[in-house]
């Protein structure tokens, strides 16, 4: 049986498949993060655009 980290536990209870699990967790983490938020900008706002009219000047 594996011994679980506990509130206040000292490092040598943590174990291999803790350490796993938070790693894979993390990645998982970063991983949704940069699919949620990309960083390049040209990725956004690729809709259509509105421009303003201008009204032509009466002569």
């Amino acid at each position: 049986m594996t011994k679980r980290i506990g509130t206040g536990a000292p490092l040598k209870d943590f174990t291999r498949r803790d350490f796993l699990a938070s790693s894979i967790l993390t990645a998982v983490g970063f991983a949704a993060a940069l699919l949620l938020f990309p960083t390049n900008h040209d990725r956004e706002a690729k809709g259509p655009q509105v421009t303003a009219q201008v009204p032509a000047s009466a002569r």
